[in-house]
This record gives structure tokens, sequence and C-alpha cells, in this order.
């Protein structure tokens, strides 16, 4: 029997740039994903991309060089397993993936979650679920120096058919919230590929963790609005973003369990402004995609990711989902290993 790991990439249904903050997020495994193919264990990691070709192979503990490209990730997940104590086994393997890059799906968290299944795998090493998120999201910090939150590889990891996680990234206390059935989320490119360590996230990391420090508070979920009114212009818009997302977190989940997508959506067009004004992280491509989906019928709709480009998600019922055209995703299962028979 043949081995393969795979994980989902996630959309976040609404708590963008919260995670950071200890604040709330939304998020919900996607059907699509990125598989690793375990060939069999070797005295280093040598992968294959299907898509970007072979990757220099490293050492099982992730040390040497640094790896360049996507190989980058692997290699900082090896490097974080190894630092939990997972024994130096190689394995050489395949990587597939049908998850678009660059599209604000978390193509990389799926990447490092499925390399640190597989690693885990063939060196019979088990780790607790959130534990995996963690050791990807520090991957992800050591790899290309994004200071991510949990949101994307818990989201990957934890993910459950027919539900979205609403998680507190400070308490990492969760709970699985059901997507109706006649919910279809719709997810839009706008053609302009996001590149998080390029754009402006850890710059508004920065600002958002200054204003935290201003009103002397460590999570986002401590805070309500009248917190902030002596702070600056400019921290009073980044901290508003997040106080005023948490809220809509809790609403959007609310909403969700009372069948009301009408709310939800409302919630979504009110948490793309934030983003647009508050916290700036859209883009005029976002922006008129957001307008074309509301124009067409979808209830709300906001960009999805870090913003800088990427992706809009819209919700929308299963006929106007039709009008929209785009990707059409559904809350699925999370990331796990999978045995079957090589031909």
């Amino acid at each position: 029997m043949a081995r393969a790991s795979w994980a989902p990439g996630r959309v976040n249904l609404i708590g963008e740039h919260t995670d950071y903050s200890g604040g709330l997020v939304l998020p919900a495994a996607i059907e699509l994903g990125v598989a690793v193919e375990i060939d069999g264990t070797a005295p280093t990691v040598s992968l294959v991309s299907l898509e970007f070709g072979p990757a220099e192979p490293f050492a099982p503990d992730g040390g040497g060089a640094q790896a360049t490209g996507w190989a980058r990730y692997p290699q900082a997940v090896a490097a974080e397993l190894a630092a939990l104590g997972r024994p130096a086994v190689g394995l050489e393997g395949t990587v597939a993936s049908d998850l678009p890059s660059g599209a604000g799906l978390s193509s990389s968290a799926a990447l490092e979650v499925a390399v640190a299944l597989g690693l885990c795998a063939v060196a019979d090493f088990e780790l607790e679920p959130l534990e995996l998120a963690l050791a990807c999201q520090r991957a992800e910090l050591r790899a290309v120096g994004v200071p991510c939150g949990i949101l994307d590889q818990a989201g990957s990891v934890l993910g459950r058919r027919g539900a979205a996680i609403l998680l507190d990234c400070g308490t990492l206390e969760l709970r699985f919230v059901p997507v109706p059935e006649e919910a279809a989320l719709v997810v839009l490119d706008s053609g302009v590929e996001r590149r998080l360590e390029g754009s402006g996230y850890a710059t508004r990391r920065a600002e958002l963790e200054h204003a935290l420090r201003l009103v002397g508070a460590e999570r986002s979920t401590e805070l309500e609005l009248a917190d902030l009114e002596q702070l600056d212009p400019l921290s009073l818009r980044r901290l508003r973003h997040v106080v005023t997302e948490n809220g809509r977190v809790r609403r959007f989940a609310a909403a969700l369990e009372a069948g009301d997508l009408r709310a939800a959506g409302r919630l979504l067009s009110e948490s793309h402004a934030s983003l647009r004004d508050d916290y700036e992280v859209s883009t005029p491509e976002l922006d008129e995609l957001v307008r074309v989906a509301e124009d067409a019928g979808a209830y709300g709709a906001r960009l999805v990711g870090g913003g800088f480009g990427g992706s809009v998600l819209a919700l929308a019922d299963v006929e106007t989902a039709g009008r929209l055209g785009g990707l059409v995703v559904h809350a699925s299962d999370g990331a796990r290993l999978k045995t079957y028979a090589k031909t």
C-alpha cells in the first residue's frame, strides 16, 4: 500500500487580520489542496513538485544551507518538527496541488501541513492537531519572514465537512459552526497575485501591535471602541478594524446558525469596508469585484486572505452563484493521511 498526505486550502469566511492580535476568526477548509505522495524514506528530504519541479534535497532536520523558492516551506517545516523531537527520517515524495497560489486560499499553509503530515508519518511521530498547526505557523515565519497568525494552518488542520471553525486565536478555544446547505461560497480571483512577503502585511501587523501597546492590551478581544478614543488617527483605524471585526465574527456565526444569509452577507460587506478604509489592505481590483458581486445579487462580499491582491469571497444562493462565475467552494474535511493501492 502506498501513502499520501493531503492538506486543504481554506477560505476564511470572516475575521481578517485578527488572528495575530488574539482575535476571532471563522475559517473553513475547502475541497482543494496539496498532496504529497510518499515514495519512500531516504537519507534526505527529496521532493518534486509537479508544478514547480524538483527541490534541492535537504537534511531531515531542516539543517544545512537555506533552500530557495517553494522548497523554503518544506525545509522550515522539517526544522520546526525536529525542534519538537521528530526523529531524523528523510523521505522522497511528489507534491501535487489543485489549489491556486496567490489567490488568498492559503496554498502555502496547505503545503506546510501536507509536508508536516508526511514527515510525521515516515518517522512514526505524532502531534496533536493544534500543535501541528502551530509548528506550521512557525515554519511560515522561518521560511519567508511573514509573521502570520494561526488562522491558515488551523483552518487546514481542523476542517470539518459542512462547518466553519469559530476559533479564538488568543485562547485557541474553538467550536464548529454549521454552514447552511443553501449557502454558496464563491471565490472570485482579482487577477492580482498576492505575495505576503512582498506586501504591506508585516507593516500592518507592526502598526496594530504598536496600537495594542498604546492601550495596554495583549489581545484585541479585551477591547471595546471606547478604549480607542485617545489614540492617534492611524492607530485608531488599525485597532478599530480588529475590534469591530471580532464583533462581526460573532454576529456572522450567529447568522449562519440562524440560517440568515442576508444578515451574514451584510456583515461580509461591512468587513470589506473596514479592511478597505481602516486597515487599508484592499486594491481597486478587489473593490470592483465586491461591487460587481453585490450588483449581481450576492448577499455580500469581501476580500479574503491578507489583501493586497488575491481574491474576493462572495456569499450567495446557488442560483446567484451560477451568475457570478468564479470558484464555488464548500466547507470540507481537514488534513489527513491516505493509503491506497499503487498501480
